[in-house]
Parts: C-alpha cells; structure tokens; sequence
C-alpha cells in the first residue's frame, strides 16, 4: 500500500502524525477511515517503545515483537507509517520538508516535546504560515498543571471520574478499560476537523490545545450539575448503586439477575403506560405489584427497595432473552444484557451494521478491528488495511512526496535516519 488517497470525504487532506496509544492515535483514525493521508512518524531506533502499543497484548498467534500487538493495529488502521530519527539533523531536515505538504501536524506527547525537538508551533509556522497544529496531552500544554506526565488511570483520576466510579461506602473503583483515551480522541478528531474548517474559511492555521483531563471532567454530567446545585455527591449515604438508575426518575428502572451465570436483564419503566404494560406479563406470577402502594410513580419510588426485590425474584429464575422477549411485546423497554463477545459474535444488528471489519496485516495477516458506529450515504467510511509496521512507507513518503532516489533512501538506512 502506498498512498490512501482516494475518493473519500477526507481524501484531500495530508496529517503528520505524532499520535500514539489511542487518545491520540484513536483520533486520526477517524481520519484516515474517511481517506485523509495520515503520515504516522515514529523513532526507528526504539523499535516502537514510544507507542507500547505496538508488541502489547492481545496478539493474534505466537508471534511477538512490535509489529504484533494487536491494539496498536486497531488504532492506526488505513495509516501511512515512516520511521525518521529527529536526533540527527538530517531526520530534521526531511521532516522540515514533509511538513509544509501537510495540512495539519497533530501529537500527544508530553506538553513541549516537539518545541525541544524543534518543531514547536511557532517553528512549524516558519515552514507552513497556514499550519493547523493539534496537541493532546494529559494536562494540556498551558495551566499550572502543564509540566505533569500522565497515563490513563491517572487522567481518569484527576478528572474525577475514578472516584465517581464506586458504590458507596467502598473504594473507587475506576472505569477499568482508559475510556479517558476514547474521550481524548474523539474531542481531538473534532478539533481537528474544526481547525480544517476554519482555515477553509479564512485561510488561517491555528494551534488548538486540549488537555484530556479536561475532557474526562466532561463525562460527569449530572454528578457535577448535582453538586453544583444540591452540594451532594454521588457516592454519598442513601444514594442508589450501580444497578439502579436514578435519572430520569422511574420505578422500576435497573438492571436486575436472571437465570445463569451472571445473567443479566435492562428494564426501564418510563411512565404509567409501561408500569400496567409490566403488571399485564407479571400479574400472576407477582400479585403484590397490584397493590395501591405500587400505583403510583411516588409510591414506586417510595417502595422502591421493595419493588426491586420482588421483580428481582422474578427475573431470576428466568431467561434474560425470554424477559426482553416478552416485556418488548408489550411496549416496556427492556434488553438482555450483552457480553462483548455477543455482540461481535452473535447479535444480528452488529453484524450488519458492519462494526468489526476483517483488515489485512503485513505481519500478522487477516484481523478484526473495530469499524465506526456511523454511515455516511454518499461519503461512508472504509477500514481495509491494517496499521504500518515500521517504516513500511518510507519509500513513498520519502521518494514519492520527497523526491528522494533509492539510492538516497537506501543510505539514509544505512545511517541510522530511517
């Protein structure tokens, strides 16, 4: 593969790409699978340890080493990949040259990793006036929190959200999986696109800054609004756990056992319509839900313990496939709760959705990897290639948009730049 160019909806735009893990990577992603050209740089003489992604688990067979690691190839899909070394002046130059045919440079490093390599925002101004440079870093790169390195759990942290994450009473548990690192993408893959837009515009570059701490603060919602207003926090005495939802206010409204092993059914109850619904399917086996204590949304909420207890009994001795079943025949919001590997494997609707495309690896071969959860009728997205081993466009990038010879190429191996 050499150039993703194509008839995409971003197929005229060019990145130079610093990003790694997924806060970064995860957001030209989106990028490349609409057609941008992103060109990811990455050091050749560490072999990838910059994104350590790159030889972590999961791995597809026995093989290991940097161009195994299977989450690293999920995040740079339908990605340009070059190696150059920026501690030699002569991996500077050439990036002084791929710059100014790039719309936009974007990384995630620490705050002021690219001013001390020399290609701080003021520097990349010099070799382009209409530059867009995005920066994601844990911090942001302003504040006085600027200097401080991070890691997911860290920023999730910070944020808040591990200590939101707990029942109460008990230790934070944090959010297991770096959704920080989804959160950081996403506002990153928007930011760019704005940045795009605005220089469409006006004709202008920009530096646009985002700090994922900041993001992660942003998922709160109502916990903030809570406190702001209430001064009470989520995990406080008498607040529900992590099965009931208490927003919007309904009765009955959780998740709640069924039958099996960690079994597991969804059941909301939106209004007085669904609360009869739910009786008519439970009347003979729960005769108590006909008592006036029940009739009414205060008294649901007010026996709410109760209620919970008795639909409890009932789900768990049935089928959470059969409970949905039958509460969805008859209008009441209801849904198995689903494993990850149901849903890619089993649930009809993902599948035709086609939310995990089969890609192809140099390495590693045919894998699956995450698609996107939109469609786009006439500029829809495409996901066929796996992510770059190292260096594996260095001869289009720096021969074809570079106009270097093999021979030049070759020596550039040879001398430890590429």
């Amino acid at each position: 593969m050499g150039s993703t160019a194509g008839t995409g909806a971003l197929s005229h735009i060019r990145i130079c790409d610093f990003t790694g893990q997924l806060a970064g990577a995860g957001a030209t992603r989106w990028m490349a699978s609409f057609g941008a050209e992103i060109i990811r740089i990455e050091d050749p003489t560490n072999e990838g340890r910059w994104d350590i992604l790159r030889g972590s688990p999961p791995f597809k067979d026995e093989r290991r080493g940097a161009e195994f690691g299977s989450g690293f190839n999920n995040h740079n899909v339908e990605k340009l990949g070059i190696t150059l070394n920026l501690r030699t002046e002569r991996g500077k130059e050439l990036l002084r040259e791929l710059v100014p045919l790039c719309d936009a440079v974007t990384d995630n490093f620490a705050a002021g990793v690219l001013d001390r390599l020399g290609f701080g925002y003021g520097d990349l101004c010099q070799l382009r006036d209409d530059i867009i440079y995005v920066s994601n870093s844990g911090f942001g790169a302003t504040g006085p929190y600027a200097g401080y390195k991070s890691w997911g759990p860290i920023a999730q942290a910070v944020s808040g959200l591990t200590h939101e994450s707990g029942l109460p009473g008990e230790a934070p548990a944090g959010w297991g999986y770096s959704y920080m690192d989804h959160t950081g993408g996403y506002y990153m893959a928007i930011a760019i696109l704005m940045a795009l837009f605005h220089r469409q515009q006006t004709g202008q570059g920009q530096w646009v800054d985002l700090s994922c701490t900041e993001a992660g603060a942003t998922l709160h919602g109502a916990g903030l609004l809570d406190w702001s207003v209430n001064g009470r926090s989520r995990r406080g005495p008498g607040l529900p756990n992590s099965i009931r939802s208490s927003s919007p206010v309904m009765a009955p409204h959780g998740v709640f056992k069924c039958r099996g092993d960690d079994n597991w059914v969804a059941i909301a109850c939106r209004d007085h319509s669904d609360w009869e619904a739910l009786r008519s399917v439970l009347d003979v086996d729960v005769p108590e839900l006909a008592q006036e204590r029940f009739a009414s949304l205060d008294g649901r909420i007010q026996h709410q313990d109760d209620l919970d207890a008795r639909l409890a009994e009932w789900c768990e001795s049935r089928v959470r496939f059969d409970i949905a079943r039958d509460l969805q025949a008859v209008g009441v919001p209801a849904s198995a709760v689903l494993r990850p590997a149901e849903r890619i494997d089993g649930d009809a609707a993902t599948q035709a959705w086609g939310l995990w495309p089969a890609v192809e690896h140099p390495a590693m071969g045919g894998v699956r990897v995450d698609g996107q959860p939109v469609h786009f009728s006439k500029t829809d997205w495409s996901i066929e290639h796996g992510g770059p081993t190292l260096g594996q466009h260095n001869g289009y990038v720096l021969g074809e948009l570079l106009g270097l010879s093999d021979p030049e190429i070759d020596q550039l191996h040879q001398d430890g730049v590429i």
